[in-house]
Protein backbone atom coordinates (compact mmCIF):
# COMPACT_ATOMS: atom_id res chain seq x y z
CA UNK A 1 0.00 0.00 0.00
CA UNK A 2 1.40 3.38 -1.04
CA UNK A 3 1.61 6.19 1.46
CA UNK A 4 2.13 8.91 -1.18
CA UNK A 5 -0.51 11.58 -1.39
CA UNK A 6 -1.94 12.68 -4.73
CA UNK A 7 0.07 15.91 -4.43
CA UNK A 8 3.31 13.99 -3.84
CA UNK A 9 2.63 11.70 -6.82
CA UNK A 10 1.84 14.74 -8.96
CA UNK A 11 5.17 16.34 -8.02
CA UNK A 12 6.98 13.14 -9.04
CA UNK A 13 5.53 13.37 -12.57
CA UNK A 14 5.87 17.12 -12.86
CA UNK A 15 8.37 19.94 -12.69
CA UNK A 16 7.77 22.66 -10.12
CA UNK A 17 8.70 26.20 -11.11
CA UNK A 18 8.96 28.65 -8.22
CA UNK A 19 8.90 32.40 -8.77
CA UNK A 20 10.58 34.93 -6.50
CA UNK A 21 10.05 38.70 -6.08
CA UNK A 22 9.37 40.36 -9.46
CA UNK A 23 8.95 37.00 -11.17
CA UNK A 24 6.19 36.14 -8.70
CA UNK A 25 4.53 39.49 -9.39
CA UNK A 26 4.77 38.99 -13.17
CA UNK A 27 3.43 35.42 -12.99
CA UNK A 28 0.72 36.27 -10.47
CA UNK A 29 1.54 33.12 -8.53
CA UNK A 30 4.32 31.74 -6.33
CA UNK A 31 4.73 28.55 -8.36
CA UNK A 32 3.53 26.47 -11.26
CA UNK A 33 3.50 22.71 -11.58
CA UNK A 34 4.24 21.62 -15.14
CA UNK A 35 3.31 18.09 -16.16
CA UNK A 36 6.28 16.19 -17.56
CA UNK A 37 6.34 12.56 -18.63
CA UNK A 38 10.09 12.67 -19.18
CA UNK A 39 13.10 14.93 -19.27
CA UNK A 40 12.87 18.46 -20.63
CA UNK A 41 15.52 21.05 -21.25
CA UNK A 42 15.56 24.25 -19.25
CA UNK A 43 14.70 26.04 -22.51
CA UNK A 44 11.56 23.85 -22.76
CA UNK A 45 10.60 24.72 -19.18
CA UNK A 46 11.05 28.44 -19.83
CA UNK A 47 8.97 28.17 -23.01
CA UNK A 48 6.17 26.52 -21.02
CA UNK A 49 6.38 29.24 -18.37
CA UNK A 50 6.04 31.92 -21.06
CA UNK A 51 3.10 30.08 -22.65
CA UNK A 52 1.40 29.92 -19.27
CA UNK A 53 2.15 33.58 -18.48
CA UNK A 54 2.21 35.44 -21.81
CA UNK A 55 3.16 39.06 -21.95
CA UNK A 56 6.11 41.34 -22.24
CA UNK A 57 6.57 41.81 -18.47
CA UNK A 58 6.99 38.07 -17.82
CA UNK A 59 9.29 37.63 -20.82
CA UNK A 60 11.49 40.54 -19.67
CA UNK A 61 11.53 39.28 -16.09
CA UNK A 62 12.43 35.71 -17.01
CA UNK A 63 15.14 37.03 -19.30
CA UNK A 64 17.05 38.59 -16.39
CA UNK A 65 16.44 35.86 -13.80
CA UNK A 66 19.08 33.74 -12.17
CA UNK A 67 18.02 30.10 -12.24
CA UNK A 68 18.44 27.39 -9.65
CA UNK A 69 17.82 23.76 -10.53
CA UNK A 70 17.25 22.17 -7.16
CA UNK A 71 19.82 24.02 -5.08
CA UNK A 72 22.37 24.32 -7.90
CA UNK A 73 22.81 27.59 -9.82
CA UNK A 74 22.59 27.16 -13.58
CA UNK A 75 24.72 30.29 -14.17
CA UNK A 76 25.73 30.67 -17.82
CA UNK A 77 24.95 27.14 -18.95
CA UNK A 78 23.13 26.78 -22.27
CA UNK A 79 19.41 26.32 -21.42
CA UNK A 80 19.17 23.82 -24.30
CA UNK A 81 21.80 21.66 -22.56
CA UNK A 82 20.41 21.78 -18.99
CA UNK A 83 18.28 18.69 -18.30
CA UNK A 84 15.24 19.07 -16.04
CA UNK A 85 13.59 15.86 -14.83
CA UNK A 86 10.16 15.17 -13.37
CA UNK A 87 10.36 15.84 -9.65
CA UNK A 88 12.87 18.67 -10.11
CA UNK A 89 12.32 22.22 -8.86
CA UNK A 90 13.34 25.20 -10.98
CA UNK A 91 13.56 28.54 -9.19
CA UNK A 92 13.49 31.85 -11.06
CA UNK A 93 15.14 34.66 -9.11
CA UNK A 94 15.17 38.14 -10.61
CA UNK A 95 17.86 40.59 -9.53
CA UNK A 96 17.09 42.00 -6.10
CA UNK A 97 17.42 45.68 -5.29
CA UNK A 98 18.74 46.81 -1.95
CA UNK A 99 20.51 44.46 0.33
Amino acid sequence: MSTSTDAERSRETAITVRYWAGARAAAGTAEDVLEATGELTLADVVARVLERHPGEQMARTVGVCSVLLGDQPVRTQDPDAVVVRPGDVVELLPPFAGG
